[in-house]
């Protein structure tokens, strides 16, 4: 079996050159630039399964760059940055990124936070990769959602993680606590909110009418109730 490939984009030489070093013993392959543009380059030919990204590039603003490859390639992405402010954290978890990690850190961690986005990204054996639910079709092997005439919409990879942890539990209430703890991340306000956001999304993609959505249904006080009936394969 293939080992797993993490992109590493920082333009500090000192870090990549420690996260490859980290990422190689314990069983990765990798890759490593320091610039956007050659990050980019290489991932017209490779696909890497976990990107690592800091903000604060020489080329490009990184938060552009996360939401690019969260909403358009579907990719697991993870922060690495010096920016420790909590609106910070919150914005890169709105516009996709899957996790969070402020500078400095321990190599070990993100080898351990690299381990955890992978493991929630394989398909349930209950379930798979392609669910049918009232007029919709949700392929997570691409990251699109296909309507009753065939036009598809795209959605990241953390809206797809929301969207698998609903219609896995169809008609179930599913508490903030039992997200927090089945997506990750650390519980209290920016968790909340980047929560809200990537339901929003998901509403709005589903063309929900935000007064009264028909599938995702908000319990107040409670957590939410997905409503369609879904079905698998």
């Amino acid at each position: 079996m293939t080992a797993p490939l993490v992109a590493i984009l920082d333009d500090e030489p000192a870090i990549r050159s420690m996260l490859a070093q980290a990422l190689s013993e314990a069983g990765f392959r990798t890759m490593a630039f320091g610039r956007a543009t050659e990050f980019e380059a290489a991932l017209r030919s490779t696909t890497p399964d976990v990107c690592l990204v800091d903000l604060s590039l020489p080329d490009r603003d990184g938060l552009s760059l996360v939401h690019r490859l969260a909403l358009e390639q579907g990719a697991t992405v993870i922060i690495i940055s010096g920016r420790a402010q909590v609106q910070d954290r919150v914005t890169g978890l709105e516009l996709g990124a899957d996790d969070y990690i402020i500078k400095p850190f321990d190599p070990a961690e993100v080898v351990a936070r690299v381990r955890a986005r992978l493991r929630r990204g394989i398909p349930s054996t209950q379930t798979g990769e392609v669910a049918r639910f009232n007029g919709w079709v949700a392929h997570f092997d691409r990251y699109m959602l296909e309507d009753d005439t065939g036009t598809e919409t795209p959605f990241s990879h953390a809206e797809g993680e929301v969207l698998r942890l609903f219609l896995e539990r169809p008609k179930r209430l599913i508490s903030r606590q039992t997200m927090q703890e089945t997506l990750g991340g650390a519980a209290g306000e920016s968790f909340d909110r980047a929560m809200d956001v990537r339901i929003s999304r998901l509403r709005t993609k589903l063309r929900e009418d935000p007064k009264n959505p028909r599938l995702i249904k908000t319990i107040y006080g409670a957590g939410y109730i997905f409503l369609g009936d879904v079905s698998w394969g």
